[in-house]
C-alpha cells in the first residue's frame, strides 16, 4: 500500500479528507437550521439585562436620553439627556420642550421647529434609556433592582425579567408597595398556576414588588 511521508497511507488521508467535508457540509446546514446554537450570548439576552424596548405611546420624561436625528442632516444627529424642565438643546432651534410627549408628538414639534431653518425637515426621536419612570422589585429574586417601565408591565412579567423568584422566597407573599403608601397583596403562585391570573397587579411609575 502506498505510504505518504512513509507514515500514513494514502487510503486513510482519503477517508479523513472526505469525513471533514462531510461534517463540514453537515456543520453547515445544522448552522442555517438552528443558527441560535452558534450565536453568542449579549447583554441584551442575559438575565438581569432585559431589551429597552419602549411602547410607542410611551411619553418622554425628564431624565430619559433619547437619540435626535434628520434626514440628510448628519450634523444634527445628537444623543441628548431630557433636563429637570423637561426640555432639550439642540442645533438652529435651541431649547425644546419635549417632556411629556410621546415620540410621534415630538417628532411633529421638532419638524415644525426645523422648518424655519430646513425645507421639508424628518426628524426622528428614539428613547435610548428610560430613567423618568422606574419601577423596583425587592428581595428573594435573582437580580433585585430598579426596571424602567417603558412598556407595561405586571408583578409577573417583573419578576420575570428580575431572573425570577430564588429557592425560598414566599410566592404565595408577594406584595406591591405603592409611592402613596398602599400596599396590594399578590399570590404570585396561584397566578403562575392558572388560578388567579386576574389578580396580578399592573405597575405605575415608583412600584416596588416584594418577594419575601
Amino acid at each position: 500500500m502506498l505510504r505518504i511521508s512513509g507514515y500514513v497511507p494514502l487510503s486513510v488521508c482519503i477517508i479523513v479528507s472526505f469525513a471533514g467535508n462531510l461534517l463540514a457540509q453537515r456543520g453547515k446546514g445544522e448552522l442555517a437550521l438552528h443558527p441560535d446554537l452558534w450565536a453568542q450570548p449579549t447583554p441584551d439576552t442575559q438575565a438581569g439585562s432585559p431589551k429597552n424596548e419602549v411602547s410607542a405611546d410611551y411619553k418622554i420624561g425628564n431624565g430619559d436620553v433619547l437619540q435626535i436625528s434628520v434626514w440628510g442632516e448628519p450634523q444634527l444627529t445628537q444623543r441628548v439627556t431630557v433636563r429637570p424642565d423637561g426640555n432639550i438643546s439642540l442645533p438652529l432651534i435651541h431649547e425644546v420642550h419635549l417632556s411629556g410627549l410621546n415620540s410621534t408628538a415630538a417628532q411633529a414639534l421638532l419638524n415644525e421647529r426645523f422648518a424655519q431653518y430646513i425645507l421639508n425637515p424628518r426628524a426622528t426621536v428614539i428613547v435610548l434609556e428610560v430613567h423618568s419612570k422606574l419601577v423596583y422589585v425587592m428581595g428573594r429574586v435573582q437580580h433585585p433592582g430598579a426596571y424602567p417601565l417603558a412598556v407595561p408591565l405586571n408583578v409577573v412579567q417583573l419578576i420575570a425579567l428580575a431572573g425570577g423568584v430564588t429557592e425560598h422566597a414566599k410566592q404565595k407573599q408577594v406584595y406591591v408597595l405603592h409611592p402613596d403608601g398602599g400596599r396590594v397583596n399578590v399570590n404570585y403562585k396561584a397566578i403562575l398556576e392558572g388560578r388567579r391570573r386576574g389578580d396580578d397587579v399592573a405597575l405605575s411609575p415608583g412600584d416596588t414588588v416584594v418577594v419575601p
